[in-house]
């Protein structure tokens, strides 16, 4: 979620780019939204800041969501509830008018990362909860070896952890989410142990981080796992991936409670 356009969009991402309708590669993964769940610690009334098409919005009984991308509120389904078109940076609300907030998978696309905590902040009373990646660690993911160029692009747009909470205050705790094998959503490190995937042009493109790379580094890409993998001198490097249950990469949830 990024500072507004003229035609009320989001400028970091070109959302009808990535994902032009729904996507089968982007469903939440119901053991990741219970880390959610869990950190959000029963709150009934839960602010959902980036909320997109709102994955993950059945962690809270009742959800108000903020999303200034039109396409991506279109892409809501009718079962939610309508999102308020609205940027982290200046949210409509009363100080407090909220048990608990999240931003999930969303905070990196601000225009102002800690502008837009400190007002989610100011209006929660409760626990704020931001799931992200910890820049960090996402270099260590065995794609930095075929893709460089993407994971250099996820470590510049996240903020690093320590940022989110100074900006969040309060007591903080960080806890790294273990991601399944099998797991439902598109990110890249859900792939961990099914490198195939990463091969269909559809999965990569719902990852945010492959739009800011040109089609020569895909190719490139595409070229050097489909050797490896023909070759076996991936699974002779990672072969192990394949039958780990879970896979703790640089998935992590901030709570800050004030």
């Amino acid at each position: 979620m990024k500072a507004r356009t003229h035609d009320g969009g989001a400028h970091d991402v070109d959302h009808d780019r990535i994902a032009p309708g729904p996507s089968a590669h982007r469903g939440p993964d119901e053991r990741v939204a219970k880390f959610v769940a869990d950190a959000l610690g029963g709150a009934r009334n839960v602010l959902n800041v980036g909320a997109g098409a709102g994955s993950y919005e059945n962690v809270a009984d009742a959800v108000t969501a903020v999303e200034p991308s039109t396409s991506m509120r279109a892409r809501r389904p009718p079962r939610l509830t309508r999102a308020v078109d609205a940027v982290a940076e200046d949210l409509p609300f009363a100080d407090g008018e909220f048990d608990a907030a999240m931003t999930l998978f969303s905070v990196h696309q601000w225009s102002d990362a800690t502008a837009g905590l400190r007002e989610t902040r100011r209006v929660t009373r409760g626990p704020v909860v931001v799931l992200t990646c910890d820049p960090a660690t996402v270099r260590d993911f065995w794609l930095y070896d075929y893709a460089p160029e993407v994971l250099d692009t996820e470590a510049r747009r996240h903020p690093h952890v320590h940022e989110i909470a100074a900006a969040l205050g309060g007591s903080c705790t960080v806890e790294a989410v273990p991601i399944p094998l099998d797991c439902t959503d598109a990110f890249n490190e859900a792939y961990y142990g099914r490198p195939e995937m990463l091969l269909d042009p559809a999965a990569r493109q719902a990852c945010s981080a492959w739009s800011f790379v040109d089609d020569g580094v895909r190719e490139r890409f595409d070229r050097a796992l489909r050797h490896d993998l023909t070759s076996g001198t991936w699974d002779e490097r990672f072969g192990d991936l394949r039958t780990r249950p879970t896979y703790e990469g640089s998935l992590v949830i901030v709570r800050a409670t004030p």
